[in-house]
């Protein structure tokens, strides 16, 4: 009964969330298209070479106002210094030392904020859009989000996770996510897992905000197949780190 209640009180708050946003991502097909932004082809091993999706190149065709310019820029030269603090840990810990997945939170939902980034090669080599926490946001708070670690909070949770087996949910496909810090240890308790959401644009819709999910990071299904051919062509398990 604990069981039925949990799920019933998660797909009503995901309808009233989906509900509350829906004229707001019917606004997001039109601002999307204020200019176009050029898409570049990257394979991967085992990738299907039809699949295109924005690389880091093109942060210079970046559409948005000059203030949430400056602040994007600013959140690439901290991209960099996670990335730093990561090399030691995934070396010292034994997983993926080539590459991690980095999400900055301080960046709001409508601008791409989710990163494959290569360690070896200090680059990004894609960027999405993804989702964070129902709870996280309050309206007027100026894209300050507010992160828990508690159960039924409905909020992100900061810190590492390692992405675990993979399985099919109730989106589809979806990576079991295990907390490694005391901000997110209760992780795998939550439910919190890496799954696809069609509700989630491929394109930037700022400053139109994306959905919002139960604490989950949701990503476009264009993007989790990327991401997918990521986690299986590698041995060792990789690295999702959330930030602000």
């Amino acid at each position: 009964m604990k069981t039925i209640l949990k799920i019933s009180f998660s797909f009503f708050v995901l309808f009233v969330s989906l509900n509350a946003r829906s004229q707001s991502i019917q606004k997001q097909t039109v601002l999307k298209e204020d200019k176009p932004v050029t898409n570049i082809s990257t394979s991967l091993p085992g990738a299907n070479n039809d699949t295109q999706i924005e690389t880091g190149s093109s942060f210079d065709s970046d559409t948005s106002f000059n203030k949430i310019n400056t602040k994007y820029n600013s959140s690439l030269v901290k991209l960099k210094e996670q990335a730093e603090v990561l090399k030691k840990y995934v070396k010292e810990n034994n997983y993926n030392g080539k590459y991690c997945f980095l999400v900055d939170m301080s960046i709001p939902s409508g601008k791409k904020r989710f990163f494959v980034y290569n360690l070896k090669k200090d680059s990004i080599e894609f960027s999405s859009l993804v989702t964070h926490g129902f709870g996280s946001y309050k309206w007027d708070c100026n894209d300050q989000l507010s992160f828990s670690n508690m159960p039924f909070s409905l909020k992100t949770s900061l810190g590492k996770y390692r992405i675990g087996t993979s399985y099919t949910g109730h989106f589809g496909l979806a990576y079991k996510l295990f907390g490694l810090d005391s901000s997110n240890s209760n992780a795998y308790q939550r439910d919190i897992v890496l799954h696809s959401h069609i509700h989630v644009p491929d394109k930037e819709t700022y400053p139109e905000h994306i959905m919002e999910s139960l604490g989950c990071p949701a990503v476009s299904p264009v993007f989790l197949a990327i991401l997918d051919k990521y986690v299986k062509e590698n041995k060792k398990s990789i690295i999702l780190w959330i930030y602000d």
